[in-house]
């Protein structure tokens, strides 16, 4: 082939980021994402999860648990009608990928990717009724931690499902796997 064929048969890249590195992609309402203080020295590092910041975690912490994805494995779709979910990624590479299904709000529709990583943002608040699905995007189990504002409820989980593939979502998970 030649360069004119390969330019004929190219697109244009188009804008992800401003030049300050924030997304110009629409944001669900409510969704809230943000990198934490990484201290790092010669002996390793830390990274604070909750340093007392009440407009990021504006409900109180009354429950937590640990929950991991396999390298290429997904998880979800998930939505919950009472509780939000608060994520913190501890490690790996997670690509979470969220739909604002809730009638009355403004976003709703609106598709949103959020990707977790020590190296990108490490925190996701979702809120009740946006629905969301976890893929492991990197090469190694991924781990978080998640401090819903509700304690699990276990004889009646306040969770709806759909299988990852569903065509009630305008999102392919397809489009968004790691390509190994």
């Amino acid at each position: 082939m030649t360069i004119d064929e390969t330019l004929a048969a190219a697109w244009r890249d188009s804008q992800t980021v401003t030049s300050d590195g924030k997304s110009v992609a629409r944001e669900i309402e409510g969704v809230k994402v943000r990198s934490t203080v990484n201290h790092v020295d010669h002996r390793g590092s830390v990274f604070e999860i909750f340093e007392g910041d009440l407009t990021f975690w504006d409900s109180p912490v009354v429950y937590a648990y640990q929950f991991s994805c396999l390298p290429g494995q997904v998880k979800g779709w998930g939505l919950h009608e009472k509780k939000f979910d608060r994520y913190t990624i501890i490690s790996g590479e997670i690509l979470t990928l969220l739909y604002d299904a809730r009638p009355d709000s403004p976003t709703r529709g609106v598709v949103q990717k959020v990707t977790m990583s020590d190296r990108a943002s490490r925190q996701l608040i979702i809120p009740p009724f946006v629905w969301h699905l976890n893929i492991n995007i990197g090469d190694s189990e991924a781990r978080l931690i998640n401090f819903p504002t509700e304690v699990y409820n276990h004889a009646a989980p306040d969770r709806l499902l759909l299988p990852w593939d569903t065509d009630q979502i305008p999102a392919n998970a397809k489009d968004y796997f790691p390509k190994f």
